[in-house]
């Protein structure tokens, strides 16, 4: 019964996951519109346009496109997100809670990291796919501006940008690449892609749960004469602190991965790049240690709010659910006057509690009382 119920709190972490990814996501696409044209080296139409830096590749689109330009791809990025967190936060919560209750020698630091890159791993079969369109719709930018770009192109000495038809939307985009490029196009630059994501997404829980517990720890050590310790409560404020630095130290740790990533996804038929380690060969000799960190300011300014927003609302949504089905059981057990110490904690038909230590700490008094 125990497994029945925290199956089903598992997947309500799943959807309140998966919102929360795709609303941390969707906020920050515009930054991540000028990490993939800055990131890009080159290839595409970019290489006629001249984003090298931040400052060009914003101005460029501004001028061009308008606010639209920073948008676009906007719809498979929410797609892909949403998938992808759903998986991310689900099983990340469902695999701490067994890793520390059935495998406690694993609990720590390389319980969380686990958990995340398998979360990450799951989601990405169709993250990558949503991420590929993604990202080809943000170098074509609008229909105007590609259209001015192609006409000053010969296309007969460009087979890589001829080889192109303008996107319109994430069914027509998805169908030209699978009928030109099969579905090795969609899943161009995947295994590069769990190589940046799967790192991305163990380091961030793992910072993130880090400083939970070092706050904590914190607060036991101040309250130790205190008989009863009531477990710590973060704000939201807390918890978006925590979200946007562990996002983006790891993005900052990562960005090296996610510039060879995109090489390879934004490359199509032109296949300058045979593979991973023949687009790291190439950067380096080329590019030296600068090109590995093309787009590292984007995308650590994209990563800090998008974490610090995605963390916030999902512990918010947690909090709100535990709070209202605390208080009806509360009510009901009152009126039947059976309600006893413990009893919301242990009840096989309710969630989990909020965090693995109350999770502890509940346990601990069930058994002592």
């Amino acid at each position: 019964m125990e497994d029945v119920a925290s199956w089903r709190a598992g997947w309500r972490e799943y959807v309140w996951g998966g919102f929360a990814g795709a609303f941390g996501e969707t906020l920050m696409h515009p930054v991540d519109t000028l990490k993939t044209r800055i990131q890009s080296g080159g290839q595409f139409i970019v290489a006629h346009q001249g984003h090298n830096e931040v400052g060009q590749a914003l101005r460029f689109i501004w001028s061009v496109d308008g606010v639209r330009g920073f948008y676009r791809g906007v719809v498979p990025s929410f797609i892909g997100s949403l998938v992808t967190g759903a998986t991310y936060f689900g099983f990340i919560e469902t695999t701490k809670d067994w890793l520390e209750y059935s495998k406690p020698s694993l609990t720590g630091p390389w319980a969380h990291f686990l958990a995340g890159a398998i979360g990450e791993g799951l989601g990405s079969v169709v993250y990558v796919p949503c991420e590929v369109i993604k990202q080809r719709m943000q170098l074509q930018g609008s229909c105007q501006s590609w259209s001015a770009t192609m006409a000053k192109i010969n296309k007969s000495s460009s087979s890589g940008l001829a080889s192109y038809m303008y996107y319109t939307g994430v069914y027509q985009a998805g169908r030209s690449i699978l009928l030109k490029e099969g579905f090795a196009g969609l899943y161009s630059g995947y295994f590069s892609t769990l190589a940046r994501d799967v790192p991305f997404a163990g380091l961030q829980i793992m910072f993130y749960e880090g400083f939970r517990e070092a706050l904590e720890y914190s607060h036991e050590k101040k309250f130790l004469t205190e008989i009863n310790i009531t477990a710590r409560k973060f704000s939201s404020l807390e918890e978006l602190v925590m979200g946007g630095i562990a996002g983006g130290v790891s993005a900052f740790l990562t960005t090296p991965l996610d510039v060879i990533k995109t090489r390879l996804q934004v490359q199509g038929s032109t296949h300058r790049y045979k593979g991973w380690t023949d687009a790291a060969k190439t950067i380096w000799k080329e590019e030296n240690i600068h090109g590995f960190f093309r787009g590292v300011v984007p995308r650590v300014v994209w990563f800090v709010p998008a974490s610090a927003v995605t963390f916030m609302s999902f512990e918010w949504f947690r909090k709100q659910y535990h709070e209202k089905i605390n208080d009806s059981v509360h009510e009901c057990g009152a009126g039947l006057g059976v309600l006893t110490k413990g009893s919301v904690s242990s009840s096989p038909f309710l969630p989990r509690p909020l965090s693995s230590h109350e999770s502890r700490q509940d346990q601990s008094s069930a058994g002592n009382a």
